[in-house]
């Protein structure tokens, strides 16, 4: 059976072979990292190792990292253990973010953040808050002016996470340079396993960071604030692939030519066709797209059928094909809401895996009779 052309690397991407030795490695030693015995001793040393290395990808302090099961569970610690009842979100956030609750921020056509809302946000009630802004959308790939945002809220006295889960490995990030307070992080978007992740939280390691409470309980692990023995084997994995990720920034920027090829065969299919986000910078990797009449379920359904993987937007979904949030909260209507796709690539992508969607997409235009932009 020939495998499946492979586009929807924004809900999980490839395991990279380093995470994979990693993984294999670990899984054979039998230690607690808690414990004070010699395999616990390497264990421990493996850990802090992995620690380095994470805090490498975001140029933060290997102290500032707290090892979590994924970037839910790092969002979630933030938002929640701050201990500020006052939260603003941007209404394009990822739902473990979304669902924290908060007041919620502008965006304009392009899915960036209204900085002028935020600011007069901010200004109109001085209750201490958090605000959080994604670094990389997960549905268009739009890139956030975190950095603004930071300036604007730290002028009010907020504090800032970044749910940086989407860009992180796919562009540079500077933690400081970005001046934000807490940054989500997660394997298994830059070639790590699922289930680890990392909550780095500035001035951890210098006794400087901003309030945070754990909230879960049972044990002293990571700092106190994150209970339960460390998944040493999911970190282990999430720290190659940390490293690989860095040391191929590069290389996936790169990803930007065959992401313009695609939506060059696109336009060429079906000029009506609308891409979100493409006015703005966005990550190299991923298109979000939309023809008005051509349900993303019926897309993701028969591109399945012929072998090409893609979704219609956010894999944390239980699964379902719903319209995309992004695109109601940026007003473009139900049509397209209901219409849009994205094409996800990855490290290991290739021209093959462009011209396999094309051709599905096109026979699939074919059978809708849609070859002039517009549903018949």
């Amino acid at each position: 059976m020939t495998a499946p052309t492979y586009l929807d690397h924004n809900a999980t991407t490839t395991l990279r072979p380093e995470a994979i030795a990693a993984v294999t490695h670990t899984l054979a030693l039998t230690a607690n990292p808690s414990s004070v015995h010699g395999p616990g001793r390497a264990a421990r040393k493996i850990l802090e190792d992995a620690r380095s290395k994470v805090a490498a990808l975001v140029g933060a302090r290997p102290g500032d990292v707290i090892f979590t099961s994924g970037g839910t569970e790092a969002s979630n610690l933030a938002i929640r253990g701050c201990g500020l009842s006052r939260v603003l979100v941007s209404a394009t956030e990822h739902p473990s973010v979304l669902q924290c609750g908060g007041d919620t921020i502008h965006v304009d056509g392009n899915g960036v953040i209204d900085l002028a809302h935020l600011d007069a946000m901010l200004a109109a009630d001085d209750t201490p808050a958090l605000v959080s802004v994604m670094l990389a959308n997960n549905e268009s790939g739009v890139i956030q002016p975190v950095a603004d945002v930071a300036a604007i809220a730290h002028r009010h006295g907020a504090v800032v996470h970044c749910d940086a889960v989407q860009g992180c490995g796919k562009i540079a990030v500077d933690m400081a340079a970005l001046g934000v307070d807490f940054m989500s992080l997660s394997a298994h978007k830059i070639g790590g396993p699922a289930g680890a992740g990392a909550l780095i939280v500035r001035g951890l390691e210098g006794g400087t960071a901003c309030h945070l409470n754990a909230i879960s309980f049972g044990g002293g692990h990571e700092r106190g604030l994150r209970a339960g023995t460390e998944n040493l084997s999911g970190i282990a994995g999430l720290a190659a692939a940390a490293e690989a990720a860095l040391n191929g920034l590069d290389a996936f920027a790169r990803l930007s030519v065959l992401r313009d090829a695609l939506e060059n065969g696109v336009r060429a299919l079906a000029p009506a066709t609308v891409f979100i986000g493409d006015g703005v910078e966005r990550l190299p990797n991923t298109s979000f797209f939309a023809l008005a009449g051509l349900d993303s379920d019926t897309q993701v359904m028969s591109l399945d059928l012929a072998g090409v993987a893609i979704s219609a937007g956010s894999a944390c979904s239980s699964g379902k094909v719903k319209a995309s949030a992004m695109v109601k909260a940026m007003n473009m209507g139900n049509d397209l809401a209901t219409a849009a796709i994205r094409v996800s690539l990855g490290w290991p992508s290739t021209e093959d895996d462009v011209a396999a969607f094309l051709s599905a997409w096109g026979n699939l235009l074919k059978t809708k009779d849609i070859l002039t932009g517009t549903a018949a």
